[in-house]
């Protein structure tokens, strides 16, 4: 009799295990993503290759030039999830975190030819081909999966501001003059849609953002 009930025991503490484990599998992550269209990132729920969603926000046409000397467009990212950032390479503080959170994302997703890495810097006129390049070797950047680019500066700035809306000061007038500094990364689905923003200085911040990556290949 001590056996059986403690094979019972057993039995019961395992279907206990299974079942907790799959209820933490259903709730860690959403079945699909919001869509966003400004900047206090209030989520829209519409349902994907909806009439609705053709209509809503998309990241405009771009052409800037990166690390390797090759023009970067929409078309770089065609069919392509990416994740979006702005940053230099002088910046003594965050944009090392930054760079360094990048890297995850790069390690994570180094086989993975749907997502992609795109960081702009936002002090092109100092940010060179040449400059981006060394940056890009001294943090071991694969050029074919992560692309740091420069170009004209107020082509920058208007997608940073108007487009991905990587600013927190709501409200506030900002004009090109007016420096652009965000620790924020933005996530981009297949169809130039924006389906995230994460504090790109924070770990938890990071894991949420490749498990948000994974519900869109999905879609």
């Amino acid at each position: 009799m001590y056996n059986i009930n403690k094979i019972f025991g057993m039995l019961s503490l395992l279907i206990l295990v299974v079942s907790c484990e799959n209820t933490d599998e259903q709730t860690s992550r959403v079945e699909s993503l919001p869509y966003y269209n400004e900047a206090s990132f209030t989520p829209q729920w519409l349902k994907p290759n909806s009439i609705q969603v053709e209509a809503f926000h998309k990241i405009p046409s771009f052409s800037l030039t990166d690390q390797e000397g090759a023009t970067i467009t929409n078309e770089t990212f065609k069919d392509k999830i990416y994740v979006a950032d702005f940053f230099f390479t002088t910046c003594p503080g965050i944009c090392l975190k930054m760079t360094d959170n990048m890297s995850v994302l790069q390690e994570e997703f180094k086989e993975d030819k749907e997502v992609l890495l795109l960081s702009h810097s936002v002090t092109p006129d100092y940010d060179s081909v040449a400059i981006l390049k060394k940056y890009a070797v001294e943090n071991e950047v694969i050029s074919e999966k992560w692309h740091l680019v420069t170009g004209e500066r107020n082509e920058i700035y208007d997608l940073g501001r108007n487009s991905y809306f990587v600013e927190e000061d709501l409200g506030e007038s900002k004009t090109e003059e007016d420096f652009l500094h965000t620790e924020n990364f933005v996530l981009i689905d297949k169809n130039k849609h924006i389906r995230g923003i994460y504090n790109g200085l924070n770990k938890t911040a990071i894991q949420q953002l490749i498990a948000d990556i994974q519900t869109l290949k999905k879609e």
